[in-house]
């Protein structure tokens, strides 16, 4: 038997709070080489926080428990010299705001010297090849790479801190939400160009993205989150085939619509005409700072059941390397978008 190769990253029990009000409740998930993880779920479900603690760069008010581990570092609770050490090479991030990671009063090829000069021990003119090379890379001509941030269209900032992300081939690439507020032929430019480079550079991905769609394409696993806590996680083939979690059924049928024929209204009545259903989840995610008892989705689940699901809060369960948090997950009908039809 193949032993099972070590994660490349692995999280247990993280927990991100702030004062008494937890965000992130118990998450553990693993990040195997070369794999791409999706992070998906509604906003304010901790997605973004999970992102910035993964890399041990949460909010500074921010309390972190629990353990993130990379090879033999941890990154929960450790000095800034040994992430900083782990910065570059093994862990780099793709924020949610190009526009704010680079600097306005410097040209984005000297941006680019720059980290290169940070990590390797180089020439001035040798970490501006390095930086126009990296530029070409994601599609940025060497002519443009004298301009500033602000020259740029919001596509191509975003396409430059990718460049940034990868110069120095790190290990594990975290993208924050990388295309907030772009047009949606951009986003799925971005995202696609995003999942090719770090596949390109051998590197794992863990991408936080509301496009389902580019999840369906681009990644192997999917974790969904649900008021800072998982959901559902398993292989994306097998989760948008066979959602086991009501809240993972209603998050795809919401965003890919479905066709249902009309009945004929009386005797000779050929006309079959069909119309698109864009089934929804009722109600709003929940304040983590105001939780109801019990599961956290039983407010707005169908499904859920008195007194259990109002009571006791489900922990995950895996079957087959596929974990749902869903005290009726086995109840699920074939067809789950069935479930928010009726609230469409």
């Amino acid at each position: 038997m193949t032993p099972t190769p070590e994660p490349l990253l692995s999280v247990r029990d993280l927990r991100v709070s702030f004062g008494p009000v937890e965000a992130v409740r118990g998450l553990s998930f693993d990040v195997h080489e070369g794999e791409v993880l999706a992070v998906v779920g509604e906003s304010g479900a901790g997605k973004s926080l999970t992102a910035r603690a993964l890399l041990g760069m949460p909010p500074r008010e921010a309390t972190v428990t629990g353990s993130v581990r990379t090879g033999p570092y941890e990154l929960v609770g450790a000095p800034r010299s040994v992430r900083a050490a782990l910065w570059g090479h093994r862990l780099a991030l793709v924020p949610q705001d190009a526009l704010s990671a680079l600097s306005p009063v410097h040209p984005v090829a000297d941006q680019l010297a720059a980290a290169v000069r940070s990590v390797d021990r180089v020439s001035r003119k040798a970490a501006r090849a390095r930086a126009v090379a990296a530029l070409e890379e994601v599609g940025i001509a060497a002519a443009q790479a004298r301009s500033y941030p602000h020259e740029f269209s919001g596509g191509m900032r975003q396409r430059a801190v990718i460049a940034m992300a990868m110069l120095h081939s790190p290990a594990l690439v975290v993208a924050d939400e990388p295309t907030t507020a772009q047009d949606p032929q951009t986003q799925r430019q971005v995202l696609g160009l995003l999942a090719d480079r770090t596949e390109a550079a051998g590197a794992a991905l863990v991408l936080v993205t509301h496009d389902l769609a580019t999840v369906r394409e681009h990644a192997d696993r999917m974790l969904v989150m649900y008021a800072g806590r998982l959901a559902e996680e398993g292989p994306v083939d097998r989760v948008f085939a066979r959602p086991r979690a009501p809240y993972t059924a209603g998050l795809l049928s919401s965003s890919l619509p479905r066709e249902y024929a009309e009945e004929p209204s009386g005797p000779g009545d050929r006309l079959h005409r069909r119309e698109r259903r864009l089934p929804s989840i009722p109600g709003t995610p929940p304040d983590p700072a105001d939780l109801p008892p019990g599961c956290a989705f039983a407010p707005r689940c169908p499904l859920a059941e008195a007194p259990r699901c109002h009571t006791e809060s489900p922990e995950p369960q895996t079957h087959d390397g596929h974990s749902v948090a869903c005290h009726r997950w086995r109840e699920l009908p074939t067809e789950p978008a069935d479930l928010f039809l009726e609230s469409a």
